[in-house]
């Protein structure tokens, strides 16, 4: 998916920058870019490839070439080399972005019939964030160069400016992934995760709204385009994908999460001895649904943090899978003769859920109980970065609706309902599959509940396939 922070002071913004954009290394596991202004260096840059290293270790040594930098955006993403530096009559601007542009094809032909060309490649294929840069620099200014991003493509793009009078924040015009502005004395920050703003002495200034435009000054924030009234905020940055710290639309993520797992809970009659997290987006769940079932947190499975603070991710599958198991270290005194309920985030393609549940009843598991922090996933994601996932044929729901129906696409209405017999035969199928003693998933009106948010603004499409507008 990816993530950003930007800060501009009116003093040196370099420190401010590096740890801010640290902060968002859970957010993104391919590239990390740093740039910054100056008046006396102009625009200094810096990309570097995290797919076997750590933002900080990459970025450390080399900071002293952004140390007079006043103003800086950073990055680190799933997708293109990012920052895109630009020259054009809008003046010279660097670029990060947090998106999906999903008809890439179409808008890379239009620009080239048009006698536009493309000097950032990624992949061997266009640079996704200079594709969107040009799309900017067609408006007779920012704010019109940016509207012409939200009417033209189609999927998501949330986006950080960095120029020479100020950074020009912008959130997606649907708002499905967010930019929280923070402020401290002399400086302003905008960011994808609240989470980088305690230790840097920021306090949370307010969230943009879908589609505003804001430029941001080291004392103050201009808005530059007023919101849109109707917003889908994504749900699974609240199920996976932010850090526990961090807040959008005013509600925290650990709290949603804890609430959530609380809720689920008090509802479960299953007899076990204790409940364990599966590290690191299981544990909030967990921990509610401890004290809502009323049995003890047990940690019967651990994280192995010196090597594996966060899950890098090789873009082959069967060393993705290796990845996964090397985190996890199960705990045999914790798991002997135990009936435990686990609970994780989701389940995506189950590649190696068979294999930890395997694991767990070799350890002495008596009982191994899976409840999940969302519903089950049956759509694929056209509107962000959701995961590495070509086709719906990746996700086990649609796998196993095919087995059972002889096609991907039948009653996946019926499917994604919850309590319909279609859905209980998925999730017993599911089950089954993995060897599991029983299996529940959230329901989509207790996390939309936990969130606090009207239905119709949060978006639930790989739940339900639904969308309000």
């Amino acid at each position: 998916m990816g993530g950003f922070f930007g800060t501009i002071s009116k003093q040196k913004c370099v420190n401010d920058l590096f740890y801010g954009t640290d902060y968002n290394s859970h957010m993104g596991t391919k590239r990390g870019g740093l740039a910054t202004y100056s008046k006396e260096d102009g625009f200094q840059r810096s990309i570097h490839n995290l797919q076997s290293d750590y933002f900080r270790s990459k970025f450390e040594d080399e900071l002293d070439k952004f140390s007079k930098g006043t103003s800086g955006i950073g990055v680190i993403s799933d997708t293109d080399p990012q920052p895109i530096v630009i020259n054009s009559h809008l003046g010279k601007f660097a670029i990060v972005t947090v998106a999906k542009v999903a008809n890439m094809k179409e808008i890379e032909d239009d620009l080239l019939s048009q006698n536009k060309h493309f000097a950032e490649l990624s992949s061997g294929g266009t640079n996704q964030t200079e594709l969107i840069a040009l799309l900017i620099i067609q408006g007779k200014n920012f704010v019109e160069g940016i509207e012409n991003v939200f009417n033209t493509i189609k999927g998501s793009c949330s986006m950080l400016l960095l120029t020479e009078d100020g950074i020009i924040a912008a959130r997606d015009k649907w708002g499905r992934t967010p930019i929280v502005l923070g402020k401290k004395e002399g400086a302003y920050a905008a960011t994808s995760e609240s989470c980088s703003f305690p230790n840097l002495d920021f306090e949370i200034d307010r969230y943009l709204g879908p589609g505003e435009i804001v430029r941001i000054y080291p004392d103050h924030a201009e808005q530059l385009r007023k919101p849109e009234k109707r917003m889908q905020i994504c749900s699974f940055l609240w199920v996976y994908y932010g850090f526990p710290t961090s807040s959008y639309e005013n509600r925290n993520v650990e709290e949603v999460r804890f609430t959530s797992g609380y809720k689920m809970g008090q509802q479960d009659d299953s007899q076990v001895d204790c409940i364990c997290g599966i590290p690191d987006s299981g544990v909030g769940q967990a921990l509610g649904y401890a004290e809502g079932k009323g049995v003890p947190y047990h940690r019967a499975v651990t994280k192995y943090t010196p090597t594996w603070p966060r899950s890098f991710t090789p873009s082959n599958q069967e060393r993705r899978s290796l990845v996964a198991k090397m985190k996890l270290i199960p705990n045999r005194a914790m798991l002997q003769d135990k009936r435990i309920i686990f609970c994780d985030d989701s389940i995506v393609r189950g590649t190696q859920l068979r294999d930890n549940v395997r694991i767990l009843f070799d350890y002495g598991a008596k009982e191994v109980h899976m409840r999940i922090g969302c519903p089950p996933l049956i759509y694929g994601c056209p509107f962000i970065g959701f995961s590495a996932s070509k086709t719906d044929l990746e996700l086990i729901s649609r796998r196993i609706i095919k087995d059972l129906e002889g096609d991907a696409d039948k009653n996946l209405e019926k499917y994604a309902t919850t309590g319909s017999p279609e859905y209980k035969r998925l999730v017993d199928e599911i089950a089954r599959r993995f060897g599991l003693t029983s299996l529940k998933f959230n329901t989509i009106e207790t996390l939309i509940e936990a969130i606090g948010l009207p239905k119709c603004s949060v978006c639930t499409h790989c739940f339900d396939g639904s969308s309000c507008f």
